[in-house]
This record gives C-alpha cells, sequence and structure tokens, in this order.
C-alpha cells in the first residue's frame, strides 16, 4: 500500500527528517500532511511502521529517542480529509530527538475491517500501556503485544468509549443498574492472578507473597493499587493498577464547546490549577490565529509559577511524611494557604480558578495584586529553608532516600520520563527554556540539572531548587509587569471584551453564540506542550469546522512515569517503594484523566 506524496512547503523542506526518511524508504511511502502543530506530520502504510520506527530511534544520527505519546483517533465523521489517505480509524506515534529538539509525528491509516496494527512495544518500553488504552478505547487490536488488557476501565466493561458511535452523555445511555450478579463478576474481575502476568507463584526454595498494596489514597497521591510480587521484603516484581479515577476528559472534550472546555483543563491534575489551562488555550489560540498582548502573556506566566511552587510545596512535603516526617506537611499547608490567598484575590478562585481565556484572561489584575505578590516572595523563601535544614538535610531522610529508586538518562527516555525525574539524569529539558510558550523567552531563569543518575533525593531536591527559580520569575512579573488589553479584539476571543459587547450590538450577538454554541475555529490541527508542575502536559487539538473539538489528546507526565515503577523497584525492599512513590510526584487524576 503506497500513498501519492504532496508537494511540501518550505517549512517542511526545512527539516532534515523528510529527507532521512525519504532517501531510506522512497517518498511515495509517505503522505505530509499540512498543519500547524510546528512539526512535520507524515502517514505511512501500516507494513512499514516497524522498519521507520526502527529507522528513526536507532539508526539516524541524532534519533528520535523519545515515544513521547501514541493514541488513535476514530476518522469515520471527519468530514475534512483532503489530501489524506483513506482511513476508519488511525493510531498516531509522537517522537522526540532531545538532541536535535524537534519532533515528528507518524500516522497509519486503519481500516474498519482489519484494525490490526503491529505493537512497537519491542522497541519503546513505555509503548505498552499507551497501547492497551488505545486498544480498550477503539477497539485497536496491538500484535505481539505482551499484554493487551484493559488498563482504565473496568475488565468487564463493554464497548470502546472514544469511538464516535460510543455515547458521550449520560441522557444518551440506557439506565444504568447493578445487578448482584454483575457486582459479582465486577468484583472477581479484581482478584489478581500471578500467572496472568507471567509470574511464578514460587521459586525452587520458598513461596512468593503477592501484596495488595490498595487501591488507597497514599498522602495526596489519589486512587491506586499496585500489586507486589515478594520475596521476603523484597520486590521481585509488581503490577501498578490505575484508573480508579477515570472521568473520560477526553470523551468530554468532544461534547463540550472550545470555550466550555477550559473548568475540565484544572481538574486534570488537579494540584497545577492555571498550569494546565495553558496548553489547551495556547493550541486554540494557534487554531484561531489569536495574538494576545504581553501583558496577558505575563500574567499567564505568573499564575502558572503560582501555582507550580504551590503543587511543589505539597509534593515535598508529603515526600518528607512518605519517608517519616509529619510536621512539614502542617508548615506546607499555611504556606499553599497563603498562595490560595494570592491567587484568590486576582481570579475569585481557589484550586480551579478556570481563569484564562480564548485570546486572554477572565479579568484584569486587581488593586493591590502587587502587594499581595510582594508579601509572599518575601515569605517563601525563608519557609523553603525551613523545609531544608530541618528535614532535607537530615541524615535519616538522605539515608533512606538517596540512592533509592535510581535510574539513568537512557532509562529514563525509553520510559518517557520528563520534569524533574528527566533533568535529575542530566538532560537538560525544560519546556519554558528549549521551547519557550507565553514570553518565557523574556525571563531570566535556570533550569536546576542533576548529575546523571535520578533517585528519589535528587529528584526533591531538584523541586525545591525550581521553587528558588519559579520565585525569581515572580520577582520579575513584579517588577516588570506590561501594559495593555487583558483580551485580544480577535472576533473569536471568546467571550469578546465587555466594553465591545455593552455598546456594540455585533459583539453582543457574537457573545451570546460564542459563549452559547461555542466559537467555530477553523479546520486544522493543533498542538502544544508546557512545562507542567509534574512533568511535560500537552494538548493536541482537531478541528473539523466546528463549534467543540473532533478530538482532544491530552498527554500527561504522570502516566508514563507510573508505567516505569517495576522496572526501577525490583530488586528493591518494600520500604523503598514507599519512598519511590512519594518521589515520583503523581496524582492519579494527571494518570487516568
Amino acid at each position: 500500500m503506497k500513498f501519492d506524496s504532496q508537494d511540501l512547503n518550505s517549512e517542511e523542506l526545512d527539516n532534515s527528517i523528510l529527507y532521512d526518511l525519504f532517501d531510506k524508504f522512497s517518498k511515495n511511502s509517505f503522505t505530509v500532511q499540512n498543519s500547524i502543530v510546528g512539526f512535520p506530520i507524515v502517514w505511512i502504510s501500516l507494513h512499514n511502521l516497524q522498519n521507520i520506527i526502527k529507522f528513526l530511534c536507532n539508526i539516524i544520527e541524532k534519533p528520535y529517542n523519545m515515544l513521547f505519546d501514541l493514541h488513535g483517533v476514530d476518522e469515520r465523521l471527519r468530514v475534512y480529509r483532503d489530501n489524506l489517505p483513506p482511513a476508519d480509524f488511525s493510531v498516531f506515534y509522537h517522537l522526540i530527538s532531545l538532541e536535535r529538539n524537534t519532533d515528528i509525528l507518524i500516522k497509519v491509516p486503519l481500516l474498519e475491517k482489519n484494525l490490526k496494527i503491529s505493537s512497537i512495544s519491542n522497541i519503546f518500553p513505555n509503548a505498552n500501556w499507551y497501547e492497551r488504552e488505545t486498544w480498550e478505547m477503539f477497539g485497536i487490536i496491538f500484535l505481539n503485544h505482551p499484554n493487551l488488557t484493559r488498563i482504565i476501565m473496568p475488565k468487564t466493561w463493554v464497548g470502546y468509549p472514544l469511538r464516535k458511535d460510543y455515547p458521550a452523555r449520560a441522557t444518551d445511555s440506557n439506565l444504568f443498574t447493578l445487578t448482584k450478579k454483575q457486582e459479582d463478576s465486577d468484583m472477581e474481575s479484581l482478584t489478581f492472578k500471578p500467572e496472568d502476568w507471567g509470574m511464578n507463584i514460587q521459586n525452587k526454595y520458598s513461596d512468593y507473597m503477592f501484596l495488595n498494596l490498595g487501591p488507597n489514597h497514599p498522602s495526596s497521591h489519589g486512587a491506586f493499587r499496585i500489586i507486589l510480587q515478594l520475596d521476603g521484603e523484597e520486590i521481585i516484581d509488581c503490577v501498578p493498577d490505575i484508573g480508579y479515577h477515570h472521568r473520560g476528559a477526553e470523551k468530554m472534550a468532544e461534547r463540550q464547546s472550545w470555550h466550555s472546555f477550559i473548568p475540565y483543563t484544572d481538574r486534570i491534575e488537579y494540584l497545577g490549577g492555571c498550569v494546565n489551562e495553558m496548553p489547551y488555550i495556547l493550541a486554540i489560540e494557534k487554531l484561531a490565529n489569536i495574538k494576545v498582548s504581553d501583558r496577558v502573556k505575563v500574567i499567564r506566566v505568573m499564575m502558572s509559577e503560582l501555582f507550580r511552587i504551590n503543587s511543589h510545596l505539597l509534593y515535598i512535603s508529603t515526600f518528607i511524611q512518605d519517608v517519616g516526617a509529619m510536621t512539614p506537611v502542617f508548615l506546607a499547608f499555611t504556606d499553599r494557604q497563603k498562595i490560595y490567598d494570592v491567587i484568590e484575590s486576582i481570579t475569585g478562585a481557589r484550586m480551579h480558578p478556570a481563569w484564562f481565556r480564548i485570546g486572554g484572561l477572565a479579568s484584569d489584575l486587581p488593586i493591590g495584586w502587587d502587594i499581595l505578590l510582594q508579601e509572599l516572595i518575601d515569605w517563601i523563601p525563608k519557609r523553603l529553608n525551613k523545609y531544608i535544614q530541618t528535614s532535607l538535610k537530615n541524615t535519616i531522610l538522605i539515608n533512606r532516600s538517596k540512592g533509592v529508586a535510581a535510574y539513568s538518562k537512557k532509562e529514563a527516555i525509553s520510559w518517557g520520563v520528563t520534569g524533574s525525574g528527566l533533568r535529575a539524569t542530566g538532560v537538560n529539558f525544560d519546556v519554558r527554556k528549549i521551547r519557550p510558550y507565553s514570553g518565557y523567552e523574556n525571563f531570566d531563569f535556570e533550569v536546576p540539572i542533576g548529575y546523571g543518575i535520578s533517585d528519589c533525593y535528587s529528584r526533591v531536591m531538584l523541586k525545591v531548587e525550581e521553587i528558588y527559580q519559579s520565585l525569581s520569575i515572580l520577582k520579575q512579573c513584579l517588577l516588570n509587569m506590561p501594559s495593555g488589553p487583558f483580551k485580544s479584539d480577535h472576533p473569536l476571543t471568546t467571550p469578546p471584551p465587555k466594553d465591545y459587547t455593552l455598546q456594540n450590538i455585533e459583539t453582543m450577538i457574537h457573545h451570546f453564540l460564542q459563549v452559547s454554541w461555542g466559537p467555530i475555529l477553523p479546520v486544522n490541527e493543533s498542538f502544544q506542550m508546557i512545562e507542567a508542575t509534574k512533568g511535560v502536559n500537552s494538548y493536541y487539538l482537531f478541528s473539523d469546522g466546528n463549534t467543540y473539538s473532533y478530538r482532544t489528546r491530552i498527554r500527561t507526565p504522570s502516566f508514563p512515569h507510573l508505567q516505569q515503577i517495576p522496572s526501577v523497584i525490583r530488586g528493591s525492599l518494600l520500604s523503598d517503594l514507599i519512598v519511590y512513590l512519594g518521589s515520583i510526584d503523581f496524582v492519579m487524576s494527571d494518570v487516568d484523566r
């Protein structure tokens, strides 16, 4: 199966990876899709997948060595597919070359009568969970997958939720009833059977013990279950079990308007607040070609860094708690409330402001915001020093965490690790610096980097350093806040500026339509990644010329971080696992979405 190649624009021709692919596999083997994602999208034939992926990640100089994301799309109801290969469904593979600092998106078209594709888990180990999720959401079978079973939905679930013919609202579904027989069946499906996971029940000396840890709510991480195969206190193997927090945010995006989905973004990773609004809003503004003022950019950065500090404080204090100390948690909640006071004074809300808007912000900064921010900037460093002196320099904590759950740069990349876990291995990858967005290129700050091995202690200490850098950014926001409008006057800004609405009937009509039905965005695909609190978060949006998204893919950092657990913790003690979980910095809303 071959596709006719299209004429490439100059931007695509400038990317040398396309030349490399054409030289190796013939130009006629590809269809290059025009989009505004910012990197090449290349459709390939099914039988070329393994060879092309291996070529990109192994053979070429400066390889595409990280599988950043993998998922599917139901193409059947998509109206605008001009110049794209025939497809009922598609699977996309988002690869990153850290050395090149460039991406490529590989897409494979599939027809409904043959929804089978080769697994690439033999090339990228982190493809395992992504392929399982894609299978259960779309029914696409990944051949030679080591364990193609449900991962987020219950094992007794019927249907494929992200297919277009699967209802998006409860009112579109039949009345749900839970019979005693169904309840018993659901409970039985939760029984862990070691042989299903290739685990031995015993060795030649003794029987293994299987410990069911959860589903519980350890500290602030969320409902999470992990089944451990133990030989005494040594962890032989383990199986992370996720999905207890699943809310179907990607499905909800297909029923909400572009505007009304904003509140859902705060709750993807519920500690990040405005940080999680950023990639969604920026991806929409790319689609609509909306430019915002420097004031809007700086305010967005300021709010993001406030939430970053807030999240990091919770992470640091609960990590210390997981190791065994209690006092820092109580101190941290006092400090976090002070941050929430600043956030509330600006946005009117605390944890989930839903304050960013398409084309700007919900409101301008209130009088006195600078006084509150200055007080906070003066307060946090002194408190942070208490955490360091009383706990993080404590020899017991250091001995419990230094060298524990360590992994190398190569391992981090192969599992798709981002954030401080990756930077602790010595990789300088912070999206704010290397792919600046919302004006981050205008700020002076450093990216804390580790020394080659990421362990529990280095990960938490990097987060401490990141707080100091966030404080530096906040000082610059305080001293250099630009003047200008807090909303663009672009016609797709939602909602339009209120003073226009009150004076102009045309704008009032736009306000009514764009808030009630939603703005109609141009046909295209848009992508935006950001440095979130726990790693790299991204939104990949598909617009089919409607008032809502055709497909919204939300890539979160915690999902691959939990997948990595077994490879890191095998051979460690049970007590080390608790310290390791505390060092990952995850919440289950960020895993299950």
